[in-house]
């Protein structure tokens, strides 16, 4: 899971709950089989690209970069995701 897409988690948690629900979601990570990754400058210009080309959020943009990256399954509830379906395998929510 990109740093960035665990920012935006935790935001969308403490917005719509608490700061505490928030943190909570942050302990639980720690104990998931989910490794976080963070960005050098070329994975910020993929992600980039990826937003120019697909109407996606740019946090979104992070989420299907990494999976590209990393060869992993992005999982989401979000029909954004159909358009990029040619580039990385979604799992639906």
């Amino acid at each position: 899971m990109n740093d960035i897409n665990v920012g935006e988690v935790y935001y969308t948690i403490a917005r719509e709950r608490s700061d505490e629900s928030a943190r909570s979601f942050l302990a639980h990570l720690e104990r998931l089989p989910i490794r976080t990754v963070s960005n050098s400058l070329s994975d910020v210009l993929e992600a980039a690209r990826i937003k120019a080309r697909f109407a996606l959020s740019y946090a979104d943009a992070f989420a299907v970069a990494t999976a590209i990256r990393e060869n992993a399954v992005v999982m989401t509830g979000d029909p954004e995701f159909k358009e990029v379906e040619s580039l990385v395998t979604v799992e639906w929510l």
